[in-house]
């Protein structure tokens, strides 16, 4: 497995592992599938100094991509420049494979090396394994949001985790 930037051909690969997680998993609060085109802007947003990593594998049937990782803007107003909110998804296949902590990994440094001081990641409780990797990557609880999401008919509390790079 190898770890590169993401790039605009990569975002249908990124919108199936995505979509997956929409319609079948609180990972996000999405609701609808993205289309392709829809993930291509969302890769655009992401350029400078925000970033998107996937992690690609090689296959008998040619590379695939494992999963992906993500940095976003935390707030608009400028003093929150310098703090990202992160996310990370893995293809179902590729799962308890270590591909999640080896994109965190390289996130964190990606995060560091482009400026950012702090990433926040935002996990629904329900996502036990994300809260357990945040935490060996050293992020640290800083709060609960309770029911702030409705999905798949129940309410959602989301932890909030914070490291300073």
């Amino acid at each position: 497995m190898h770890i590169r930037l993401a790039e605009l051909r990569d975002a249908e690969d990124i919108a199936a592992i995505y979509n997956a997680e929409v319609t079948g998993s609180t990972a996000t609060f999405d609701l609808v599938p993205r289309t392709v085109e829809e993930q291509r802007a969302w890769l655009r947003e992401r350029s400078g100094a925000l970033a998107v990593l996937v992690a690609v594998v090689d296959t008998e049937a040619g590379e695939r991509i494992a999963g992906y990782a993500s940095l976003s803007k935390f707030r608009d107003r400028p003093a929150y420049s310098t703090t990202v909110e992160s996310s990370v998804y893995v293809h179902q296949d590729f799962r308890r494979r270590g591909v999640a902590h080896d994109l965190m990994v390289e996130l964190l440094e990606t995060s560091k090396s482009r400026g950012f001081h702090a990433v926040i990641a935002r996990i629904a409780d329900s996502q036990e394994a994300s809260l357990q990797l945040h935490h060996r990557l050293g992020f640290t609880l800083v709060g609960v949001e309770r029911e702030i999401g409705r999905k798949f008919n129940r309410w959602l509390d989301v932890s909030v985790m914070q490291v300073i790079i």
